[in-house]
């Protein structure tokens, strides 16, 4: 009777050490951030440091508007200490799990709340908001500063190491501003015009005065897709302009945009930019400076030809 008696208190006791386990991906002990792009996933990361444990439910080159998480990422969002987005209307594929946290009880944080927030440029976007604030320093810094504020309200975290990372990184986002600010600069306004997949570039243009000429994908959105028409109307767009070079985004095939360079009938270049999404550390965006430069860069050269 004793030998059962044992093994029953050593199956009940195994049972309630399982239940008190700390979920999967989870270490039990730091606040827990699940953030729902990775672009914002590298920002918390460098506000927070090993304080918080950072869950970025987006891959490194997925596509923000159409990506998917599995029953257990949508767990970890509801079980959140606070759940980053980018908002706007950008995680298409994501909301419908964002607003179950939200109403599950989870803390939340919404990046768009935080920033001047500018309509898109193209009358075939229907009026809607533009999501991709990010392609402004500046507009990021209104993000960060705001984050800082969340971050420090979490239980346990060390909220003057949070401050003093804040400060360190605020200044690194403002040194990108003032390279890209300079970049810019050195480029003819006339050769200031940009054309890509899709509408994702609306911020940079207002910040550093760039006029959008149009995108190969209409409205705001990479689920829409190009008419015969759209296409002719943009093809038009390019020829008046004069664009040496038009941009294909790293989170989209390039085929389109590939088609209406040879549709032209003109000499166009395509470069690819990072522009939704980071890359893995091999890809050449593995964080969001090191992807703003990259584009600096690109653009730079591209419009400078």
């Amino acid at each position: 009777m004793r030998r059962i008696t044992a093994t029953l208190a050593l199956a009940l006791t195994s049972v309630v050490l399982a239940g008190c386990a700390p979920a999967a991906g989870t270490d039990g002990d730091r606040p827990v951030v699940v953030v729902s792009t990775n672009i914002l996933g590298d920002v918390v990361d460098n506000l927070v440091g090993d304080d918080v444990e950072v869950v970025t439910l987006m891959r490194p080159g997925a596509d923000p508007h159409s990506f998917e998480i599995s029953p257990a990422e949508a767990a970890q969002l509801r079980d959140a200490d606070l759940v980053v987005s980018n908002g706007i209307g950008l995680e298409e594929g994501l909301q419908q799990h964002l607003d179950a946290a939200a109403e599950a009880g989870a803390r939340t944080f919404v990046a768009g709340d935080a920033v001047d927030v500018l309509p898109y440029t193209s009358t075939d976007a229907g009026g809607a908001d533009d999501p991709h604030f990010w392609t402004d320093p500046a507009q990021m810094i209104a993000v960060i500063d705001a984050l800082e504020s969340a971050l420090r309200d979490l239980d346990g975290i060390d909220a003057e190491a949070v401050t003093e990372r804040t400060a360190a990184y605020r200044a690194e986002v403002e040194d990108l501003d003032a390279e890209m600010a300079a970049a810019f600069a050195a480029l003819p306004t006339e050769r200031r015009a940009l054309v890509t997949n899709h509408h994702v570039f609306g911020y940079l243009a207002d910040r550093f005065d760039f006029r959008v000429i149009g995108a190969v994908i209409p409205g705001g959105t990479t689920l829409a897709a190009p008419s015969t028409s759209d296409l002719a109307d943009l093809v038009g767009a390019i020829e008046e302009a004069g664009v040496p070079t038009i941009f294909a985004e790293s989170s989209q095939p390039d085929r389109l945009v590939r088609a209406l360079a040879e549709e032209a009938d003109v000499r166009v270049d395509v470069v690819e930019l990072f522009t939704e999404s980071l890359t893995d550390a091999a890809g050449g965006a593995p964080d969001y400076l090191t992807m703003m430069r990259a584009n600096t860069e690109r653009i730079s050269d591209g419009l400078s030809r």
